[in-house]
């Protein structure tokens, strides 16, 4: 495989490995620090920290407590990652690299979760007046805004080419 750009392959994939390192050890850290003894700490009216373990995918859509389902989740996730890496490897330009980057990095973070705990470790919770978006983590808000980001370079990237 020949790359596009080398040096911005390489440096995005050290993004995604950044993304990875921040996801899990921030993971760690509220899971086994922050909330070992309990299950919420409210930081702001709107905002709290939170355990909950997602075994399904965004949203909690298809979550199963099936032995399989961690297993087939990842195997999913990983080839979506490798197929985005084939995808950043022949591209040239910055910000379509940027968010192949992050979703690839997310993407693995949230596979080490299944293979570690068979679900996806969730601690990020807004929250109002008894209303509550899902959980999330770090890994979900890398994938965001990186699919937010190649959405962005395929509405608005063509023009500059034009």
């Amino acid at each position: 495989m020949r790359l596009a750009a080398p040096r911005l392959f390489y440096g995005m994939c050290g993004l995604s490995a950044v993304v990875v390192l921040l996801d899990q050890v921030s993971k760690l850290w509220v899971f086994r620090v922050l909330l070992e003894q309990r299950e919420e700490i409210v930081v702001l009216p709107v905002f709290s920290l939170v355990k909950r373990y997602n075994t399904g995918i965004s949203f909690s859509f298809f979550a199963t407590d099936h032995a399989t389902g961690p297993w087939i989740f990842a195997l999913l996730a990983v080839a979506i990652a490798l197929g985005l890496l084939v995808w950043l490897s022949q591209t040239a330009e910055r910000l379509p690299a940027l968010g192949l980057a992050l979703v690839v990095g997310g993407a693995i973070g949230n596979v080490i979760d299944r293979l570690r705990e068979g679900a996806v470790m969730d601690f990020l919770l807004f929250h109002w007046k008894g209303w509550a978006w899902p959980a999330f983590n770090l890994a979900d808000t890398a994938i965001t805004i990186g699919v937010a980001l190649l959405i962005y370079d395929g509405v608005f990237g063509s023009r500059k080419q034009a």
